[in-house]
């Protein structure tokens, strides 16, 4: 890479992007979209590729912006706990496979490590928002059980992503 920073950027740049069209596909069906987890990914492919901190910045700045854009997620109190959820995801994803040895199976711990520190972080988010209206059946339910198709296509998809683009790096 002649220019890591402009690098990092673009990347960035693009997993942002992706995270405010990739609901697009799963938006028709709000239940579809809840279980694929779709700005999850480009958050994840982000923290991998560039680093925890452009990670944290892209998922922070995502779902608010798509709810500005186009009303989805609603602003109060889905958009804004989803911020600080996927944060989380891009800053643990990316400090966490930092800190490793770059081996594959890093690649999974990272994620698998960083996908539960998120949910916790949406669980104390959602309990400080709504109260009394959030109970840990609904976040179990929200965090977990509707979200096991996500869960699966993030640990499938992601490691194969990153893998790829790491060998078509270091061709180039």
């Amino acid at each position: 890479m002649k220019n890591n920073a402009v690098y990092k950027l673009v990347v960035s740049a693009l997993c942002l992007a992706l995270c405010i069209l990739l609901p697009f596909l799963t938006g028709q069906i709000p239940e579809v979209g809840n279980m694929l987890c779709p700005m999850h990914l480009p958050v994840f492919i982000c923290a991998f590729l560039c680093g925890p901190f452009y990670a944290l910045a892209v998922g922070l700045v995502a779902p608010v912006m798509r709810s500005l854009l186009f009303s989805m997620p609603p602003l109060f109190p889905t958009a804004v706990s989803m911020s600080f959820e996927l944060c989380s995801y891009g800053l643990f994803a990316g400090l966490i496979y930092k800190l490793l040895p770059k081996k594959v199976y890093n690649i999974y711990i990272s994620l698998i490590c960083a996908m539960l520190v998120g949910r916790v972080v949406l669980g104390i988010v959602n309990t400080i928002l709504l109260g009394s209206e959030y109970s840990f059946d609904a976040f179990l339910a929200g965090a977990f059980i509707q979200a096991v198709p996500g869960i699966i296509l993030q640990i499938v998809l992601i490691p194969i992503l990153v893998m790829a683009v790491n060998k078509v790096n270091k061709k180039g």
